[in-house]
């Protein structure tokens, strides 16, 4: 199977195409806490005769943006269909409100004495129970955007979609099904395409499924702008510490009798480790480089920590193999 990169395929460079993979329908789960699945219009043209409905009282089950705007204003152009994708992104977990300043002047000035600064547009609102819960002006770009609206759907105790699809690929990923994984990588990559943490799951769900090509060709198309984002910078540390222990994966044994025959053979030791890695054995990689820290911190220029700092970036550093390895590391450089 091909996954889905961007608007590219590693399929398309061998001429298949393949079809993108739909992104799964908004749960209830990802909902502000008590909210009610809504079943009215997302994205509404307001006016002071239905502030109260359509802001005040819909703001008590899901959080509301109101677009304050006017068709004078050339950043309101830029603005309001950024927002009309963003709140289609939420898939019904925040309302989009858009009031034209000009036609609602007695609403302005309503809310200017309320202490809301309309003096200048675009202005954007958000609402939670029945209060104004935070406030941006200017043509944000779509990024700043979605960060604002994740904010207040946090603030409201839910959850954009698209951090549901990312945990259920992640956890996808951890269960071993890799397949599963990627699919929901590649689906958020679709909605998302600078999803740092979605281009990293995808490098390693491709990786865990033994297709190195793929996960090269992921790791080719990484956006520059998070190309050194943590997530991005481990998946490509394990890529290239799969690619160095491919062959020496296959050797664990024969390098196990090097070394009970000489245990101070320290460049078996290291080989080892590399092995272990490559086999999915992180905790005993992690203890043949260790192990070589003990006898020799010189060796080949400190090559054995540095290699065990790769590891912990390949593997993540909330991994419980690298949490329990940097604290023996510590252990052995500080006693």
């Amino acid at each position: 199977m091909d996954y889905i990169i961007g608007q590219k395929t590693a399929a398309q460079d061998r001429g298949a195409r393949s079809a993108p993979q739909a992104a799964p329908p908004p749960r209830q789960a990802g909902l502000p806490q008590g909210a009610a699945v809504p079943t009215g219009p997302m994205i509404v043209e307001g006016d002071q005769r239905s502030f109260m409905a359509d802001v005040i009282e819909a703001s008590r089950q899901i959080p509301v943006l109101v677009d304050f705007w006017a068709t004078w204003c050339g950043p309101c152009k830029q603005l309001t269909p950024a927002l009309e994708r963003v709140t289609i992104a939420a898939g019904g977990r925040v309302k989009l409100v858009k009031i034209d300043i000009d036609k609602n002047k007695a609403l302005v000035q309503q809310l200017s004495q309320l202490g809301l600064p309309l003096q200048s547009v675009p202005t954007v609102a958000a609402f939670w129970q029945g209060q104004i819960a935070d406030i941006f002006q200017g043509a944000l770009p779509e990024s700043e955007i979605k960060r604002f609206v994740e904010a207040l759907l946090k603030l409201a105790g839910g959850s954009m979609p698209s951090a549901d699809i990312l945990a259920e690929a992640r956890a996808a990923l951890e269960a071993g099904q890799p397949e599963l994984a990627a699919d929901g990588f590649s689906a958020l990559l679709n909605q998302d395409p600078e999803n740092a943490d979605a281009w990293g799951g995808l490098i390693r769900a491709l990786l865990a499924m033994g297709d190195e090509d793929q996960a090269q060709d992921a790791l080719a198309q990484v956006p520059a702008k998070i190309a050194e984002h943590a997530e991005v910078a481990g998946a490509r540390a394990a890529l290239a510490l799969a690619a160095e222990g491919r062959q020496a994966a296959g050797q664990i044994g024969a390098i196990t009798k090097r070394l009970e025959a000489d245990p101070a053979d320290l460049e078996a030791r290291y080989e080892l480790a590399t092995a272990l890695n490559a086999a999915g054995k992180r905790l005993e990689a992690a203890e043949a480089l260790l192990e070589i820290v003990k006898r020799d911190r010189a060796w080949r220029e400190d090559g054995a920590r540095q290699q065990l700092l790769k590891f912990f970036e390949a593997w993540g550093f909330t991994d419980p193999a690298t949490i329990a390895a940097r604290r023996k590391l510590s252990a052995l450089l500080f006693a």
